[in-house]
This record gives C-alpha cells, sequence and structure tokens, in this order.
C-alpha cells in the first residue's frame, strides 16, 4: 500500500488514520500490509496527540472582568486556578 507524507494539516493526518484503519479493518489486506500500516498508525496517532496538545496549550478563555471589557486568558492560568 502507497504511504502518504507524514505531515499535513490534522485534517489530513486524520484521514489518513481514517484510511489506515479501514485497511487494517479489511480482511484483504495481506499480513506484511496490515504491520506496516499499524506502524503508520501509531506514528501519525502520536502525531495528533502532540498537535492537540499544542492546541490545547494555545486556548484562550474570554472572561468579562468587573468593567465589562474581555480578558484574554491562557488555558493553562485557569487551570492553575482551579487546583
Amino acid at each position: 500500500m502507497a504511504k502518504k507524507e507524514k505531515s499535513g494539516s490534522f485534517e489530513e493526518q486524520l484521514e489518513r488514520l481514517e484510511e489506515i484503519v479501514a485497511g487494517l479493518e479489511s480482511e484483504t489486506t495481506p499480513l506484511e500490509d496490515s504491520l506496516a500500516l499499524f506502524e503508520e498508525g501509531v506514528k501519525i496517532s502520536k502525531d495528533l496527540a502532540v498537535k492537540l496538545e499544542e492546541v490545547k496549550r494555545k486556548i484562550e478563555v474570554l472572561k468579562k472582568n468587573a468593567a465589562d471589557e474581555i480578558k484574554l486568558e491562557d488555558l493553562d492560568e485557569d487551570e492553575d486556578r482551579l487546583k
């Protein structure tokens, strides 16, 4: 089976991961190809997890302060206050 580039947008990588799952679920995929697909899927899955973590860290929470001004805060700062 042809491999696609590991890099790409989150959506492209997610689409490739879905293709890999379909290939693994297929009863006609040879064992060697299944192993290669599995390895590629694990790599993509790890890459997507890293991207999700990066996005999570960039999320800003909008809050109104007492003066009705919009205040931007990092999500991590908000989580620290909840602990």
